[in-house]
């Protein structure tokens, strides 16, 4: 799985988002950050932790400008009802992506052989369609939107300073590195 540094295949699509159904492509996220969340399916266990966790810090990723952007196997219609009956869920502002297809979720190589679900995966991508971090988990592994939000920052910083390096649990405002001959063997 080589997906780092990749651009992103195109895809087309219905979601979910504030009520509505809405028509997403990936020339929708040309120009823009986002993020590309996948879980198996609506009406689970670990998938509304996780949802409702990435729900709570969309405010602060979109003052980013990232669009986020939830995908399942599911449909769009499926969304809408998992919305609609669950206080976790229901309170998402972000677009749920239906995939009943399996394009996206092939597309990004996380589609479950024989099963028809998604992995547990993250992928930032940048402006440009560009994936830029990915992050797969097992079936009962959550993953932590504080901390997808720090890569997401890392990321970004990189891309505007790009003779700079974030090292390991950076934080913004912390100080960077700047690869150089004199830091090799010093850290």
């Amino acid at each position: 799985m080589a997906l780092i540094n990749t651009e992103i295949k195109p895809f087309a699509t219905t979601g979910f988002r504030d009520g509505e159904f809405v028509d997403v492509s990936n020339e929708d996220i040309k120009g823009k950050w986002a993020i590309f969340f996948f879980y198996p399916a609506d009406f689970t266990f670990v998938c509304p932790t996780e949802l409702g966790d990435l729900a709570d810090h969309h405010e602060e990723l979109a003052s980013r400008g990232v669009e986020v952007f939830s995908v399942s196997t599911d449909t769009h219609f499926s969304h809408k009802a998992w919305h609609d009956s669950s206080d976790t869920i229901g309170k998402i502002k972000y677009t749920m992506l239906g995939d009943a297809n399996g394009e996206i979720t092939n597309n990004f190589e996380v589609m479950r052989p024989g099963v028809g679900l998604a992995d547990r995966a993250t992928f930032i991508v940048d402006p440009d369609g560009v994936i830029q971090a990915m992050e797969i988990t097992a079936e009962g592994i959550g993953r932590d939107a504080e901390d997808l939000v720090r890569k997401v920052k890392a990321a970004q910083y990189v891309r505007e300073n790009p003779n700079e390096v974030c090292p390991a649990k950076w934080k913004e405002g912390e100080e960077t590195l700047a690869p150089s001959l004199d830091l090799v063997g010093m850290i």
